[in-house]
């Protein structure tokens, strides 16, 4: 076998994870960043304390542990060296994560004093006055204030980590005194920047912080300039309009999401795979199309294995979490006209996002109709395939599983059914 071949079998590089003996879960999936979806990489199951993932391609940009038995996760990056944490636990929650390879260690340092310099130094700033300058507490004060109005120091022999700090810095950081951006300058940046803007985690804030360029009279005209900019005929230019597409969904802009989604499925060119699972995820879930079916996981309150398995001539299903204020106020809604939708010959299937069994259990209890839940909070697979980007999420769908009504809300569901 040659040294080529050779090579090509083995790891790019390896992570090493360490866990205490009182943390549960078996087994751990990696994912990778694509703007901001995460891509599913590979899985690894415990052996004693620890895991241990070879990565197999090249890869430079943030990366995910999700470990699904406990849905907990773990955010670090990879410059495409080895990576090696540990971390301890307290009732199932991950606690105090130590970075031991130094590209994360210097990463952690560069994000916690991102995040103080955003959210704690205009506070230290507004009180430090009202303390005596020869007290202690100004000392320490005034000390912290330096530390975190200093740059990060000199990252440059991390690519990943210097390209993170600058560019949000650049783009993202909010200081008063920053120069405002403008439209060209984040143009130019999502035109030159090289692959690491995918795997980055930045696109979709900076595409934000594009659209709150301000004053502007037509969003349409800043983004039809700015897809004309990036060529939605490139990878790249396809990604921006996966994201502006997800984007509007979930701010429920929803011209502007038809626009762009009618824009992207009438491409004539190669799509790429991030665009590709946007306008699949959307097809499925248009009026007129026949709902993806689902087997049902540990459902209540039904026999039926599946949502086609259930024989109604409506099913109105509804993504909730108990966590959601607003499903708090839309449900009892539901529950108040539950039996006359039984009387017509209609079910409820409800979905919930819920991560916590205790409190998804006491929930339910005073939910009549089908429930169904992963635990596994917006990493359960529904919500993907069902194109959910808030709670509560409605679909009427006919005897056929066709949907016929995506309503906005338990009032909307009701005035379409009749019911009132």
């Amino acid at each position: 076998m040659s040294l080529l071949v050779l090579n090509s079998l083995s790891a790019q590089f390896k992570i090493d994870i360490e866990a205490p003996a009182a943390f549960n879960p078996k087994e751990v999936y990696l994912y990778t960043l694509n703007g901001s979806k995460d891509i599913l990489n590979t899985k690894e199951t415990r052996k004693g304390n620890a895991w241990q993932i070879k990565v197999t391609k090249p890869y430079t940009g943030m990366m995910k542990l999700y470990f699904p038995e406990g849905n907990v996760s773990i955010n670090f990056i990879s410059e495409n060296k080895d990576v090696k944490l540990k971390f301890d636990s307290d009732k199932g929650k991950i606690s105090n994560i130590q970075y031991l390879d130094e590209s994360n260690s210097v990463m952690n340092n560069v994000q916690d004093v991102q995040q103080k310099k955003e959210y704690i130094l205009p506070a230290l700033m507004q009180i430090k006055d009202y303390y005596k300058r020869n007290s202690s507490f100004r000392q320490a004060l005034d000390a912290e204030i330096s530390r975190l109005s200093a740059n990060t120091g000199d990252v440059s022999k991390y690519p990943f980590v210097s390209y993170y700090n600058t560019n949000y810095t650049k783009y993202l950081d909010k200081n008063a005194t920053k120069k405002a951006l403008t439209h060209d300058e984040i143009i130019d940046f999502l035109n030159k920047s090289n692959d690491m803007l995918e795997t980055s985690s930045l696109m979709r804030p900076v595409l934000m912080a594009y659209l709150n360029v301000g004053p502007s009279n037509n969003l349409t005209n800043d983004v039809d300039k700015l897809l004309k900019a990036v060529n939605v005929e490139t990878p790249r230019g396809q990604t921006v309009l996966s994201e502006l597409i997800e984007l509007f969904d979930t701010y429920d802009m929803k011209d502007l999401k038809d626009r762009y989604l009618t824009e992207a499925k009438n491409l004539k060119c190669t799509i790429n795979d991030r665009l590709t699972g946007t306008i699949a995820t959307n097809k499925n879930t248009e009026l007129g199309a026949v709902f993806p079916n689902y087997v049902f996981n540990k459902a209540t309150n039904t026999s039926a294995k599946s949502i086609f398995d259930v024989k109604a001539d409506k099913k109105i299903v509804v993504f909730w979490a108990s966590t959601c204020s607003h499903c708090e106020a839309e449900l009892p809604k539901l529950i108040e006209k539950y039996n006359a939708i039984k009387s017509q010959r209609m079910e409820v299937i409800a979905f919930s996002l819920d991560s916590e069994k205790d409190a998804y259990e006491a929930k339910v209890k005073s939910l009549p109709w089908i429930n169904d839940t992963e635990l596994k909070g917006w990493y359960s697979s529904f919500a993907d395939t069902y194109n959910v980007r808030a709670t509560p999420t409605y679909f009427v769908l006919d005897a056929n599983n066709k949907i016929i009504a995506k309503p906005d809300h338990a009032a909307d569901v009701i005035s379409y059914l009749k019911l009132n």
